[in-house]
């Protein structure tokens, strides 16, 4: 990296069809992101698309090809984005191979950071909303894609009670605030429901805690309340603003955008 600083790498995800949504709007936004960014000027400086994943709509029946898809991307510095690859409760069909013959870090560099954006939709939503935490409690209205319903089960329950919340390191406030002045329509949500999103964001955030990563999960309406184009639009500046703030030019956290 050397003079042009540490890298953000960003992985996004999005989800298939489930129960009462027969299109998905994040499975199209996820599926096109990386043809719409090539399009629209490429990823904010500083920034790559590390893989871009449509998940099935599951929990406890997809768990290990969610945790081997953010360990693998915890291994691999960077590997092409593989546009709709599936996550099906076994195999993450993930088609993008390892870097060949990966350079060795240089002395005191930096590694890049590592930062998680999952899209769900809320299809009874007019907003966008930033989820601030997830909780530790599965309580399915409905069963998932395979068939699970669990009802007030603890997601991990080493964690301990079904109470237990994480939050992402993101400061949400001023995030929702400086989406906001772009002319964005953004809720701060603090209750991302107790579904798949708020099972996958729980994983995500305990697995990003343990290897300091970052991650954040975004609901959006269906294309019928807010249009592709401007979704399109809204997944732009949401990287832009994760991209200008992750580092600051030393390599640390920015303070006055991340909390402790």
């Amino acid at each position: 990296m050397g003079s042009e600083g540490p890298r953000t790498i960003f992985h996004v995800t999005g989800f298939k069809r489930f129960q009462g949504v027969h299109e998905n709007p994040t499975e199209v936004l996820v599926s096109e992101l990386e043809e719409h960014m090539a399009r629209n000027g490429g990823m904010p400086a500083g920034s790559v698309l590390g893989s871009c994943t449509v998940l099935e709509t599951a929990a406890s029946g997809g768990l290990k090809a969610l945790l081997e898809l953010l360990d693998n991307a915890q291994e691999e510095e960077v590997r092409p984005c593989k546009l709709d690859a599936n996550v099906d409760g076994e195999d993450t069909s993930l088609s993008a191979a390892p870097l060949a013959n990966k350079a060795p870090p240089r002395a005191n560099e930096v590694p890049p950071r590592i930062v998680w954006v999952h899209f769900g939709v809320n299809s009874g939503a007019s907003k966008f909303a930033l989820e601030r935490r997830a909780v530790n409690e599965a309580s399915f209205r409905c069963p998932d894609e395979m068939g699970w319903q669990p009802h007030k089960q603890p997601i991990v329950p080493e964690d301990g009670g079904m109470n237990h919340c994480r939050e992402t390191k993101l400061n949400a406030d001023l995030f929702v605030r400086s989406l906001r002045v772009r002319g964005f329509d953004v809720a701060l949500s603090d209750d991302a429901g107790r579904f798949v999103c708020n099972y996958v964001y729980y994983q995500s955030l305990r697995h990003a805690e343990a290897n300091g990563n970052m991650s954040v999960f975004i609901h959006v309406p269906t294309f019928a309340v807010v249009s592709k184009e401007q979704q399109f639009w809204f997944v732009e500046n949401v990287l832009e603003l994760l991209a200008n703030c992750a580092w600051s030019d030393q390599g640390s956290l920015r303070e006055h955008t991340y909390s402790q």
